[in-house]
């Protein structure tokens, strides 16, 4: 099985910037909309989803 690594490449790599970026905004946030070890663990786990989930409902924005 040859795998087109030019189209699969760029999707990891901004897959793992959204998921390190969100973490980081994990970490620094000083609250969240519910605990912050249920959004990490969404965050690793639910790939692509999860960072842009944490973005758009998890961020308290005050």
């Amino acid at each position: 099985m040859d795998l087109n690594w030019g189209l699969i490449l760029p999707l990891l790599i901004i897959e793992a910037i959204l998921i390190v970026v969100a973490l980081i905004d994990l970490i620094r946030i000083d609250e969240t909309k519910g605990p912050k070890w249920v959004w990490a663990l969404i965050i690793i786990f639910l790939t692509v989803l999860g960072p842009i989930s944490y973005f758009i409902f998890g961020r308290r924005q005050d």
